[in-house]
């Protein structure tokens, strides 16, 4: 599902924070985010940007030039983080809707294109770049659950099920394929060629990827994390670099394999996988508790370091619900 970037929203509730005068906490389906005081109501519609929205230069939204201002790839505009705010954390930004000019919107209408609002990508080293020769391929779903956030409505249905949860490393989306004879590398976005210096193909070599693939005898994708040097400052301080997988997809028949199967074919291919916390994990009361439960110390924390693990994916064991919970505490470090 694309993600809505900047969203017509109900305000849903405000609070006041303690010893704040001017500012107040405004929630929005599953967000907190610091408001003035008095600027909106409980029940007011308003235009939601989540984080990660890159903001572009105009006049409404020079108040964030001072916290906010980025290039990104050379362009000019105002990037949102979580920030804290007088000890309230605070995710994204509330726009009135006269900002739409009159445009007769319907609530949760995606209006990012229409405000000029796209995601915020960081810098890529060459060596993850690579050469594309093509869009991630449309026979296999790209590898971005929903925010738990986003989910504020359907959260008490979803407490019925058993999840298993596992950590969200900290790195980039890698996934290879084999379909119809061909293998395939991609990035988050691009199917790769093959380079010598490509980071994604470097490993695919390593891991003999292609031919393991090939050996399955069936049209199949692993998707997983490229850690390790030159990947996200590599925080788990690992030597050259490596894949660890999360995902099975069998491109026949538009399916992610079951938990099972999936470790069953990583442990026959002589791969890893991502962290497995928990194999049978119910969902606490509220979302602010997940959230706390998605703090926490990494797994590949190397010794005598923390490394405040990015989060938990939650999935559900027959795959049909897949969402993610990532640690404020993550976020608040975030460059």
């Amino acid at each position: 599902m694309e993600r809505k970037l900047a969203s017509t929203v109900v305000i849903d509730d405000l609070q006041p924070i303690e010893g704040a005068d001017l500012i107040e906490v405004a929630t929005v389906k599953g967000w907190k985010l610091v408001v003035k005081k008095n600027e909106y109501q409980v029940g007011d519609h308003a235009i939601y940007c989540e984080i990660d929205s890159f903001l572009p230069e105009k006049e409404e939204f020079e108040f964030l030039r001072k916290t906010s201002f980025r290039k990104m790839a050379g362009i000019p505009g105002f990037r949102l983080k979580t920030i804290r705010l007088r000890g309230q954390i605070s995710q994204g930004l509330l726009l009135p809707v006269s900002v739409l000019s009159g445009y007769a919107y319907t609530l949760g209408e995606d209006v990012s294109a229409m405000l000029g609002i796209v995601k915020y990508e960081p810098p890529v080293p060459a060596s993850l770049a690579g050469v594309a020769r093509g869009n991630f391929p449309s026979f296999i779903p790209k590898t971005d659950e929903e925010r738990v956030q986003n989910l504020s409505k359907v959260y008490e249905k979803y407490r019925q099920h058993t999840f298993y949860v596992t950590e969200k490393l900290d790195g980039s989306s890698a996934t290879y394929y084999y379909r119809d004879g061909v293998f395939g590398v991609c990035s988050r976005n691009y199917d790769l060629e093959e380079t010598p210096d490509n980071s994604f193909w470097k490993v695919a070599r390593e891991l003999d990827l292609p031919a393991k693939l090939a050996a399955l005898g069936k049209n199949i994708a692993l998707q997983g994390e490229l850690i390790g040097e030159g990947v996200q400052k590599n925080p788990y301080c690992i030597l050259a670099q490596t894949v660890r997988f999360f995902n099975v997809f069998d491109i026949d028949t538009s399916t992610y394999l079951s938990l099972e199967t999936f470790k069953e074919i990583i442990q026959q291919l002589e791969l890893q996988h991502v962290p497995i916390l928990d194999e049978a994990f119910t969902l606490p009361e509220t979302v602010d508790q997940l959230l706390l439960t998605a703090e926490g110390a990494s797994v590949l924390s190397p010794a005598g370091k923390h490394v405040e693990r990015e989060g938990l994916v939650i999935r559900s064991t027959d795959r049909r619900i897949s969402f993610k919970a990532i640690s404020n505490k993550f976020l608040l470090n975030e460059n």
